[in-house]
């Protein structure tokens, strides 16, 4: 039975399903049915298609080439390349939505990042998300590129899904994601993916668009009659942005905001800045940054200002609260009171951030409406954002133009805060009784983000967020403001243990504990130990989660906080006892037992109390152990944890069936199990059924024995859990073998 660890959190160390209905500490696995149908747990990871012009042909081709391989039941590998702005992702949206019908397994979708910043996505980061999607628990992701590339094969041979790879850097990076069986795979990258030939990669290059084209996607932009009344200025519009979707849209969008305005001024406009970027030998894409210039020139002071400042995010996407961050909109501090509108809200002295101003003072909803009609940003719904790659190292480079180093460091420090602060909120109501260190904030103001109410919310809003929550904690570390760093770990330490995220959960503790030790912060720096020593343990690395527990001990010994010393031996305890080591776990649980309610914390004592009477019946030592488990059950239903106290009965259980007391032994496995299954534990429900199958078995009640281990058996393969499924297999396999002996002898 595993161990239990302190109780200063609200702990989960297993899958969580569905929402979360927790009362205390969960060491088991939690699926809650909420009436989903499998085709919503699919997943559909496609971003929506947005207008396709003049890609007939490449649309054909594509299709041809995937109904060749379908006729060899061969995979489909495609690859499509051209110009940034050519319009690759929006020719892959078209065409793989179309495949919906004929592959119903669903949708993969990864944007593999090659012209980031902070440089392509690393395979194993994107493999982890694609299980997540394909139903893996979390915690059941494998270490390492290999092994999850071999499990993704594993999931996807027999499934009719489509993956989409997009903004890929190397043939390298794309080889891991390609699925296994007979589906369809569509990569777009600048370059030619040539070195996927082997794989049987079919090359499509996509060229600008035609003159015809082009002002075809002018008229529809601009939806009035300027193109039929100009046409030769439509075509020299659509011959200085080169023909790219992108830069068509950005000027079409410039016009259309001023329905009175002839398309030879914005041809004017243009011809001077491609001169421009032309004699500043600026490499790339002409038409697009010509257009992206003109179009940043032409907006409202405010809305110009965001755009620049947008460009100093992290992350990919965001959510309308960013932008009050990056505005500084609000004009107070954490601390204050909060107040909602337009999605999120300022806390300080001055209530609410408007989500919306008046036309003098425009809000900074308004504003991203500013830039979306702008074609400068993609709506991809529920109030998110994100920048085209082009655009978005044109709004970067416009903040490094027009924005002081000191600004452009005050806004990233408003959008940490802006995350931390939300983030906090988050952890309270994920784990009320997890203990909360005051956070430190910059100047502010900090904008909190509306997420709504509960659990699920706040859970949901994390798993949403965790790419800019990490991107946040890597760009806090590069800048050394480590005080970010280590306060949205910590902040993420409830999340983890529920979600189970173990790469961002080791990741964001190394940072944070690098960054605890640089600030000489003694607590913090044990908080980042202990936290993560419990992401180590999960993760399987026992000897570095006990070197963890370790080491936060000697810092808590050095500081004189018994308290903090007496739950690390808790912790300590557990690694000893996943080792095998039971002796030194014994000893750690009892001593821990004994000084945590010295030190005032009378749950997590118990909670020790029920580690140690385990401890003491995987020894065999069956008094001691009814002993330590009634004393657990008898705290922990004083602690109004209803939870571990039926985890304490089945114990108790399990200790009158070793002793040879069925009787009384059903009574404690019956009480056990009503409470585990309705907060649908179900690892700690199967023990208590395997218990009982044990019951029925020494009563002869073959039936009601195998009613209970088959039971058993699907809730711990629910939960991979092999060892004790194939002991419950082995009762299994001996009950329906002594059924068959019986049957030959009667007949």
């Amino acid at each position: 039975m595993r161990g239990q660890e302190w109780g200063g959190h609200n702990e989960l160390s297993g899958v969580v399903h569905g929402p979360s209905v927790q009362a205390a500490v969960v060491h088991g696995d939690v699926h809650i049915r909420t009436g989903e149908t499998a085709e919503q747990q699919l997943p559909w990871q496609l971003p929506p298609a947005v207008r396709l012009t003049d890609r007939t042909a490449e649309v054909e081709r594509l299709e041809h080439h995937r109904a060749l391989a379908a006729q060899r039941d061969h995979p489909a590998l495609a690859t499509v390349s051209g110009l940034g702005g050519v319009g690759k992702t929006a020719l892959a949206l078209a065409w793989l939505h179309r495949l919906r019908p004929d592959f119903p397994g669903g949708q993969l979708y990864a944007d593999l990042c090659a012209q980031a910043p902070t440089g392509p996505v690393d395979p194993a980061h994107v493999l982890g998300s694609f299980l997540r999607g394909l139903g893996v628990p979390p915690q059941q992701v494998p270490d390492g590129v290999a092994d999850r590339a071999a499990l993704y094969r594993s999931l996807t041979v027999d499934r009719r899904i489509v993956v989409l790879l997009d903004d890929a850097a190397t043939a390298a990076q794309v080889r891991p994601l390609l699925p296994g069986g007979s589906n369809v795979t569509l990569v777009t990258s600048r370059r030619r993916m040539s070195g996927l030939a082997l794989e049987g990669g079919y090359q499509v290059h996509l060229e600008p668009l035609a003159p015809e084209a082009a002002v075809e996607l002018l008229a529809a932009t601009l939806s009035d009659d300027r193109v039929a009344t100009q046409p030769d200025d439509a075509r020299a519009l659509v011959g200085l942005c080169a023909g790219l979707p992108l830069a068509v849209r950005v000027a079409g969008a410039r016009l259309a905001a001023r329905p009175q305005r002839r398309i030879t001024t914005m041809v004017r406009a243009l011809t001077a800045e491609r001169g421009r970027l032309d004699a500043l030998a600026i490499d790339g894409d002409h038409g697009v940054r010509a257009a992206l210039d003109l179009s940043y020139q032409g907006l409202p002071g405010e809305a110009a200002r965001l755009y620049r400042l947008l460009g100093v995010h992290p992350g990919m996407e965001f959510g309308g609260g960013v932008a009050g961050a990056v505005l500084g909109a609000g004009g107070g501090h954490a601390g204050g009171g909060a107040g909602v509108a337009g999605g999120f809200a300022a806390r300080g002295d001055s209530g609410a951030c408007e989500g919306s101003g008046s036309d003098e003072d425009p809000g900074p909803a308004e504003l991203l409406d500013v830039l979306h009609d702008a074609n400068l940003l993609i709506d991809i719904g529920e109030d998110r954002y994100r920048f085209h790659d082009l655009v978005r190292l044109h709004a970067m480079g416009k903040a490094a133009e027009d924005e002081s180093a000191a600004e452009r460091a005050a806004v990233f420090r408003r959008i940490a805060d802006h995350y931390l602060a939300t983030a906090t909120r988050a952890e309270r109501a994920i784990d009320p009784r997890h203990p909360l260190r005051e956070r430190s904030y910059g100047p502010g103001p900090v904008i909190t983000e509306d997420f709504g109410d509960g659990t699920r919310a706040a859970l949901d809003w994390l798993e949403r967020e965790l790419p800019n929550l990490m991107a946040v904690i890597r760009r806090a570390a590069a800048t050394r403001e480590r005080d970010i760093s280590w306060q949205l770990a910590d902040a993420l330490g409830p999340f983890f243990l529920r979600r189970k995220h173990y790469d961002a959960w080791h990741t964001s503790h190394a940072e944070g504990l690098a960054a605890a030790r640089e600030l000489g912060d003694g607590p913090a720096e044990c908080r980042m130990l202990t936290s993560g020593g419990q992401g180590e343990l999960g993760r399987g690395d026992t000897a570095r989660a006990l070197e963890m527990f370790e080491e936060a001990a000697r810092l808590f010994a050095a500081a004189g906080d018994e308290l903090g010393y007496a739950r690390t031996s808790n912790y300590r305890g557990l690694a000893h006892q996943r080792a095998g080591q039971l002796d030194e776990a014994a000893e750690l649980f009892e001593w821990a037992a004994v000084e945590l309610p010295r030190c005032g914390d009378l749950r997590a004592g118990g909670l020790a109390r029920l580690n140690a009477a385990d401890a003491e019946f995987a020894r065999g030592r069956l008094p001691r152990a009814a002993e330590g488990a009634a004393e657990a059950r008898t705290t922990l239903l004083a602690a109004d944890d209803s939870y571990n106290a039926a985890r304490a009965a089945t114990l108790l259980g399990r200790i009158c069936l070793g002793d040879g007391r069925p009787d009384e032994a059903e009574r404690w496995l019956s009480g056990a199990l009503a409470v585990l299954r309705e907060v649908a534990a179900h690892y700690e429900t199967a023990r208590a059924l395997d218990a009982l199958g044990e019951v029925a078995e020494l009563r002869g009640q073959r039936e009601l024995a195998q009613g209970h281990y088959r039971e058993a058996l699907d809730l711990y393969v629910g939960v991979n859990r092999p060892g004790p499924a194939d002991v419950v297999r082995e009762r299994l396999r001996r009950l329906d073998e002594g059924g068959a002996a019986d049957s030959g002898a009667h007949g």
